[in-house]
C-alpha cells in the first residue's frame, strides 16, 4: 500500500506537465530523538495527500508533498524553510514536531506570507508570536494540544487519584523548559508547589541522584515534560530503585521510543492525548488500519502525531478549496472562516479557526492515556467509546 501511496504522488508529479501541482512543504524530523513523532506525522500526511489526490486533488490540482528532515534542529529548519519557499516554491508548509524549530523556522514563512500549519509542536507561543494586533496577519496555525492545556490536564490527573506531593522532571530542550513553566503555573492555580524539580540533558544516563531527591522528599507522583528516550531512563531508574511513583506527563510518554526501551517498566504510565488507537469510533478505528497497512508494524510510533498530520492537511485542503486560489493571505482568510465542517480522525472541525485564534484543539478533545502492555489504551472506559464530536 506505501508503494500504491507513493504511485499515487509520483503520477500526479509527472501529471505536472499538464496541471501544475499545488507544493506543499512538510518538514519534521525524520532522524534523530524525536523521529517517532516526526515519521508518524509524516506517514499522516502521506495518507491524506493520497486520499486526496486520490479523489482528484483540489479543483483538478494534485498536491505534491516536498520533504524535508530538521533533525529537530533549529538552525536546520530555518534553511530548510528558506530553500522550501525560495527554491521549491511552497504555496503552504505542514509539520512542525520541536517546539524550538517551530518558533525559529516560522518566522521565515510570516515574512514571506506563505502559511504555516503546525501538527506536533505545543509551545503556546508557536501560534502567538505573529498575533494580532501587532501583526495584521498571522500565517500561522495549529492542531495539537498546546502545553498551555495539557499541564492543568495533568496536574487534575495526579489530583483525580488523590496525590498532591508532586516532583517534575523535565529536559533542559526549549520544549521541556517551557512544559515546566506550565506545569508550575497550573499547579499554583490548583494551591500545589513542586516538592522537587529535577532536570536533565538530552541524552543522560545517571537518573539516580535526582530520583533519590524527590524519594527522600515524599514525592508520590512524578510528572514529566520530556522525550521519549530520557523518559524511559526515569521509568528504568525508578525500577532499579524499587520506588514505583505514577508518571502523569505530557503526550510524549505515548512515543514508541519510551514504550519500547522502557518495557514492563512504563506500564501504567498517564499522559495527555489527541488521539488513542484502541477508540471505539469506526473511522478512528480505520485510520489506525490503513496506516498499518500502508506502513508496517504493530502500532503507529506516535499515533497522536500521525492523526494531527493527517489532520492538519484536510484542514489545508479545506482552504485551499474554498479560498480558489494559492495566494497565503488567501489561504489564511479561508482557515480563519471554513464555511463547511472537516471531517479529520481527531475531531470534526466546525469553524476551528478564527482571526484571533489559531489553534484547532480546544479543551474539548484531550482525553488521558495510559501505557498498558506495550499498548497506549484510554484511562478511562466512557471516554474510549466517545464518537468524533
Amino acid at each position: 500500500m506505501y508503494r500504491a501511496i507513493c504511485f499515487v504522488l509520483l503520477c500526479f508529479s509527472v501529471a505536472a506537465h499538464a496541471v501544475e501541482a499545488l507544493r506543499i512543504g512538510v518538514s519534521g524530523p525524520f532522524s534523530g530523538g524525536s523521529a517517532p513523532m516526526g515519521i508518524s506525522m509524516r506517514n499522516g500526511i502521506r495518507l491524506a495527500a493520497a486520499e486526496i489526490n486520490g479523489a482528484g486533488g483540489i479543483h483538478g490540482r494534485p498536491l505534491l508533498l516536498i520533504e524535508r528532515d530538521d533533525q529537530g534542529r533549529s538552525d536546520k529548519g530555518i534553511n530548510i524553510a528558506k530553500e522550501l519557499i525560495l527554491r521549491q516554491r511552497v504555496i503552504a508548509s505542514v509539520g512542525f514536531v520541536n517546539s524550538g524549530v517551530a518558533l525559529a523556522s516560522q518566522g521565515v514563512y510570516q515574512q514571506a506570507g506563505i502559511p504555516a500549519m503546525t501538527a506536533v509542536a505545543t509551545a503556546p507561543k508557536v501560534t502567538q508570536q505573529f498575533a494580532p494586533p501587532k501583526y495584521p496577519l498571522n500565517f500561522v496555525f495549529r492542531v495539537s494540544a498546546t502545553d498551555a492545556q495539557q499541564a492543568p490536564l495533568i496536574v487534575r490527573e495526579a489530583k483525580r487519584s488523590g496525590l498532591s506531593r508532586l516532583a517534575i522532571f523535565h529536559d533542559q530542550t526549549n520544549y521541556g523548559r517551557l512544559g515546566l513553566q506550565e506545569l508550575l503555573k497550573a499547579m499554583s492555580n490548583e494551591g500545589l508547589a513542586p516538592v522537587y524539580v529535577g532536570q536533565f540533558r538530552l541524552g543522560e544516563h545517571d537518573m539516580i541522584p535526582q530520583l533519590r531527591e524527590a524519594q527522600s522528599k515524599g514525592a508520590q507522583a512524578i510528572l514529566t515534560y520530556a522525550i521519549g528516550p530520557e523518559l524511559a531512563q526515569i521509568a528504568n531508574t525508578l525500577a532499579q530503585m524499587d520506588w514505583r511513583p505514577p508518571l502523569i506527563g505530557s503526550w510524549t510518554l505515548s512515543m514508541s521510543n519510551f514504550i519500547d526501551d522502557a518495557g514492563p517498566n512504563g506500564d501504567g504510565a498517564r499522559m495527555v492525548q489527541t488521539f488513542i488507537s484502541d477508540s471505539a469510533d469506526p473511522l478512528r478505528q480505520a485510520f489506525v488500519a490503513r496506516y498499518l497497512k500502508t506502513f508496517g508494524g504493530r502500532r503507529i510510533p506516535s499515533a497522536v502525531a500521525a492523526a494531527q498530520g493527517y489532520d492538519s492537511l484536510l484542514l489545508l485542503a479545506a482552504a485551499l478549496r474554498e479560498a480558489g486560489s494559492t495566494d497565503g493571505k488567501a489561504i489564511v482568510l479561508a482557515l480563519e472562516s471554513l464555511k463547511a465542517p472537516v471531517q479529520g480522525v481527531i475531531t470534526t472541525y466546525h469553524k476551528p479557526f478564527s482571526h484571533n485564534n489559531h489553534d484547532a484543539i480546544d479543551l474539548s478533545i484531550p482525553m488521558i492515556g495510559k501505557l498498558q502492555k506495550s499498548e497506549i489504551v484510554h484511562a478511562y472506559a466512557n471516554e474510549r467509546m466517545q464518537k468524533r464530536r
